[in-house]
């Protein structure tokens, strides 16, 4: 079992190096370099400031070294630019005597986002925050739901109602989140089409679409109208699969010989409740 367990951690270790790796490699590409430059430059900046540029915040160097220092398994770059020292440890406006010789990911020294000007530790942190929450309401919503449309399908096998349920399963299953993503934007959150045009004509909604198709408001507020949306995708899937496992064993357990016998005696299959 330890060995097991060795094997599994180190499988793991190498597929993480090698998904970082790529990542690493592709978002480093000249295009992208090149890009980065006139962003935190001047789009103006002709080709030789490009690369002058790019061989002062040391990014001349090969790939494998530069991934190293993301990494922090390898000593950042330094420069001496303007009779001052710079670094990829060297933060503005310290001593560089004092400055670490590592600082990667191993050293939690993720950078800064040149995207969002932000600390990627923020923003991620924010992030998983986030999604912490998403995924929270999809399991309120998912499992109990889920449970329910298995068991009332299980429950009664072969007639109409477990028919409907089961094709509603299987569709579900069988559509993908970005698709019915899409169609819940066109018909909850579309000020064109679906039903907020009818509503907000009918003055039953105040701005112009039920729900709201983005989630960038709800990076700042979570409400009801800008996350519904993004929770029911994520759950759509889930509820239809779970369903379906549900169903199976509720009808497995409806054929046991204490299921016949009970029947037998007079009890009823429909719940007293």
């Amino acid at each position: 079992m330890p060995a097991f367990i060795l094997r599994r951690i180190g499988v793991m270790l190498l597929t993480a190096l090698a998904l970082t790796f790529i990542v690493f490699s592709l978002t480093n590409l000249e295009p992208n370099l090149r890009k980065l430059a006139k962003s935190e430059g001047s789009v103006r900046m002709e080709e030789p400031e490009v690369q002058s540029w790019l061989e002062e915040n040391g990014f001349k160097s090969s790939m494998l070294r530069r991934y190293g220092e993301w990494l922090g398994v390898m000593p950042g770059w330094t420069r001496e630019v303007d009779g001052a020292m710079r670094g990829r440890c060297i933060a503005p406006g310290s001593d560089p005597a004092t400055a670490s010789s590592f600082c990667g990911v191993l050293q939690g020294k993720w950078g800064r986002s040149t995207v969002f000007k932000k600390p990627v530790t923020e923003i991620l942190g924010r992030s998983l925050g986030h999604t912490g929450w998403l995924m929270l309401w999809v399991m309120i919503v998912m499992v109990p739901s889920s449970l329910l449309l298995g068991v009332l399908s299980g429950m009664r096998e072969g007639s109409r109602t477990d028919r409907v349920l089961s094709t509603f399963a299987i569709a579900s299953t069988a559509t993908p989140e970005y698709v019915s993503g899409v169609i819940f934007i066109a018909l909850l959150a579309s000020a064109t089409a679906g039903i907020s045009p009818m509503l907000a004509e009918a003055g039953w909604i105040e701005g112009r679409t039920l729900f709201q198709g983005t989630a960038t408001s709800a990076m700042d507020d979570i409400t009801f109208w800008n996350f519904g949306l993004p929770v029911m995708t994520i759950a759509l899937y889930g509820i239809g699969y779970i369903a379906r496992m549900t169903r199976a064993s509720m009808t497995e357990v409806m054929t046991q010989q204490y299921i016949r016998t009970a029947r037998l005696k007079g009890v009823s299959a429909s719940p007293t409740w």
